[in-house]
């Protein structure tokens, strides 16, 4: 188990966080869960979970081109969840909204309102919403995870 801090925000360590569900050595137990692993299989590049865990009905010709080419040119920051709705264990559906920052080479973000089923015991993303960008605060921590506050960093 590795001792670093996961990728996808959580506060926990990647070894019992999100790596178990990369590996497949379980499947994520909540939308928010999958959604997580999701981003953190964008961040480490894995992009046969990231096709495994998106719905069959919604998969394309391309989609591992698409992918590939995101994950060489892309550098995932940090992740914030900005609410869920459903998702839990029992639910069938289930929504996240997240922003996530990257840096493409200039700095950018995803903020997006997720849709996810839960079939035969296992979360897949279908599809989402996306969403106007959010505007940090000056005063704000910046959202690349500088430690600086936003305008000291990127609200320049």
């Amino acid at each position: 188990m590795s001792a670093e801090a996961c990728p996808c925000g959580s506060g926990q360590i990647f070894g019992s966080c999100c790596q178990p569900y990369l590996l497949g050595s379980v499947s994520a137990p909540t939308a928010e869960a999958l959604m997580r692993s999701r981003y953190t299989a964008y961040h480490q590049g894995d992009i046969d979970y990231l096709i495994a865990t998106h719905h069959p009905t919604q998969r394309y010709g391309g989609q591992r081109a698409a992918i590939v080419q995101s994950v060489a040119t892309t550098r995932w920051l940090s992740l914030r969840v900005l609410a869920t709705e459903a998702g839990q264990i029992a639910d069938r559906q289930g929504v996240v909204e997240f922003v996530a920052y990257y840096e493409d080479p200039k700095p950018g973000q995803v903020h997006e309102r997720s849709r996810f089923v839960r079939q035969k015991e296992r979360w897949f993303y279908v599809d989402g919403d996306a969403l106007p960008p959010l505007v940090p605060k000056r005063s704000d921590p910046c959202w690349c995870g500088s430690g600086k506050k936003y305008k000291a960093c990127h609200g320049r």
